[in-house]
């Protein structure tokens, strides 16, 4: 069960403000009982009275996945003082190289995504290891609404509204043994349905895996995410299950998963086999250590256009730096990237 001990990350559902709203925020901000009001109404209730997600489009999420949905802990974690993404730049602007390598792409080819049915693989050093089916692998869990900013490594980023539940309540049931110091994701194999497979882009040897040192994997704020929006999570995005880890270049959250293995020695990712001297393992956002083709100091928040940038400054850790400066207290973050 997530502890929430409130940090300089996170607010009050009022601070965050839904893209419908802030266009007009003067107008909204002006009656103090309209802001009481919205802060007092479920998101869930927001969305089916228009206050919230309006322009979502409709899922087409299988009844028990749209039941679960419907009763997320919504807000349970928040940003402060930021406008989420709206869902079209969210879900149109994408990096998923399984569906090719533009970022319109993942939209227009994931159609192909076939996520019923979908099972999970747990294994490696765990107490029970075991193919789960998605039903069965998140009836276990309470899902969460949990408002993470997500930056890329290439310099853009985005405010996303997850549906999941931390990594922490899996691994404690299922048991990692002593032997177990990694974690491992690997993304679904399926060349028919993932033309990007087809390819030969940038050498990928499918499929995608990703890792985390388990102390990260545990922290509260990681999480398996199964929906963005009030909705199940688009194919595009990752559906129907996909890592989320907020303080990381959003390379980290590999999407489509469908096994996690407990390992005793660091796993090889996908993106540190193909270029380590830009990848590392550990991919923590860090203004100071630039990509070496391009800097990371600023970065450009969607949605953003040539007349209407909107670029900021690049926060240590991603804005997360009090709740997980201390999982790197021991390391020079300048080597290990």
């Amino acid at each position: 069960m997530l502890i929430k001990l409130r940090q300089s990350s996170e607010c009050n559902e009022a601070d965050v403000t839904p893209e419908s709203i802030y266009l007009s925020r003067r107008t909204f901000m002006s009656t103090a009982a309209a802001v009481m009001a919205l802060s007092s109404v479920p998101v869930w209730a927001q969305s089916a009275t228009g206050e919230r997600y309006a322009e979502v489009e409709p899922g087409k999420a299988p009844s028990w996945l749209a039941e679960r949905i419907a009763a997320t802990k919504w807000n349970a974690v928040t940003v402060k003082g930021e406008a989420l993404t709206p869902f079209q730049d969210a879900t149109h602007y994408n990096n998923f190289y399984e569906f090719g390598a533009d970022k319109s792409d993942p939209a227009a080819n994931a159609g192909s995504l076939k996520t019923e049915p979908w099972s999970v693989v747990i294994d490696g050093e765990v107490g029970k290891p075991g193919r789960y089916a998605l039903e069965d692998f998140l009836k276990p869990y309470q899902l969460e609404e949990r408002i993470y900013r997500l930056r890329c490594v290439e310099a853009w980023s985005m405010v996303i509204p997850w549906i999941g539940f931390p990594i922490a309540a899996l691994l404690n049931k299922v048991g990692p043994t002593s032997a177990a110091k990694y974690i491992r994701f690997e993304t679904l194999k399926d060349p028919q349905s993932m033309p990007g497979q087809r390819s030969n882009f940038g050498l990928i040897d499918w499929p995608y895996v990703e890792g985390l040192r388990l102390d990260e994997a545990m922290h509260p704020l990681a999480i398996l995410a199964v929906g963005m929006y009030g909705r199940e999570l688009p194919n595009q995005n990752g559906a129907p299950l996909r890592l989320v880890v907020p303080w990381k270049y959003g390379f980290k959250s590999i999407k489509s998963i469908v096994r996690i293995s407990l390992v005793s020695e660091q796993p090889q990712t996908t993106w540190q086999s193909i270029a380590a001297q830009e990848y590392g393992f550990y991919a923590n956002v860090n203004p100071t250590v630039d990509h070496p083709r391009w800097s990371q100091a600023r970065e450009r928040r969607l949605p953003s256009g040539l007349f209407s940038p909107n670029v900021r400054e690049t926060q240590m850790f991603n804005g997360y730096a009090d709740e997980v400066a201390n999982l790197y207290s021991d390391l020079d973050l300048r080597k290990n990237y």
